[in-house]
């Protein structure tokens, strides 16, 4: 037995360090573990900025189905976007998802509401009630503001504590100059299997507030690790490298992304 495994072993060595053996192991790494992405906008900060350069981890929720790298087409037709279902989103999970108009682009996002989930946005702040009823909000959602509003119990900003690099943009107001969906909205029931989804940067966010919630077949990773980042002054955040979303949201880290943000997005007004 020792003598097989140590022969397999030569063997695979000998294919990896062919070049079809190479092909072969990197394409089957983005097809299943891990795909570098570039945020290109700053819909995220202050949790992710644009510049940011990071791993997706590919099998968070379930084996997306593989596409030609970009070319962004289904190597497996006829699947409804997961070769494997398995986890599902969280509520406050930060989601890399395929947007619903156009599949070949991909959204960084947060999770804001699951199936069955209940919210609606009112000058600004997100109000959640959880499907899990009234006697869950009491126990999981303690300190925080509610408002009783057609006989159920919504939680104000439910995010923020836990996610503190969730924030609005005090210079955008409701004066008609922008989209009545960053002030206020209906309230509204997340469908079976879908996800509403929502930026960080919430007043200059282009999110499922304006295009409705995210099918779990488009869901395709959450970041893992940021391995490179670099400012648009062409400066190279060494301090971001290596970290998680989760080391990105303590205080040293959103100090200085709020800092950077607060110091360059004076003028910005867009929605992205």
């Amino acid at each position: 037995m020792k003598k097989k495994a140590i022969d397999y072993s030569l063997k695979f060595y000998r294919f990896s360090n062919s070049w079809t053996g190479t092909v072969v192991i990197v394409l089957f790494v983005i097809f299943f573990i891990a795909q570098a992405f570039r945020i290109p906008s700053g819909s995220m900060k202050d949790s992710l900025l644009i510049g940011d350069h990071l791993f997706a981890k590919k099998f968070a929720y379930g084996i997306p189905t593989p596409h030609i790298p970009f070319l962004e087409i289904p190597l497996i037709p006829g699947t409804d976007g997961h070769i494997y279902n398995g986890d599902t989103p969280k509520r406050g999970d930060i989601v890399i998802f395929r947007y619903p108009k156009n599949r070949k682009l991909h959204y960084v996002k947060r999770c804001v509401g699951v199936a069955g989930d209940e919210l609606f946005v009112l000058n600004k702040d997100l109000y959640l009630h959880p499907h899990e009823g009234d006697d869950y909000i009491k126990e999981h959602y303690k300190g925080y503001e509610t408002l009783i509003f057609d006989g159920k119990t919504w939680v104000k900003a439910p995010y923020s504590k836990n996610h503190p690099g969730i924030h609005h943009d005090d210079k955008i107001i409701n004066n008609g100059s922008y989209p009545m969906a960053l002030f206020n909205t209906s309230p509204i029931r997340v469908p079976e299997g879908e996800y509403f989804m929502m930026g960080d940067n919430r007043d200059h966010s282009s999110d499922s507030r304006f295009w409705g919630t995210v099918p779990y077949g488009l869901v395709e990773g959450t970041p893992w690790f940021i391995y490179f980042s670099m400012s648009d002054d062409w400066e190279i955040r060494w301090d971001r490298m290596g970290k998680t979303p989760e080391d990105l949201e303590q205080k040293e880290h959103l100090d200085l992304a709020i800092k950077e943000r607060t110091k360059k997005d004076k003028d910005d007004h867009a929605i992205y």
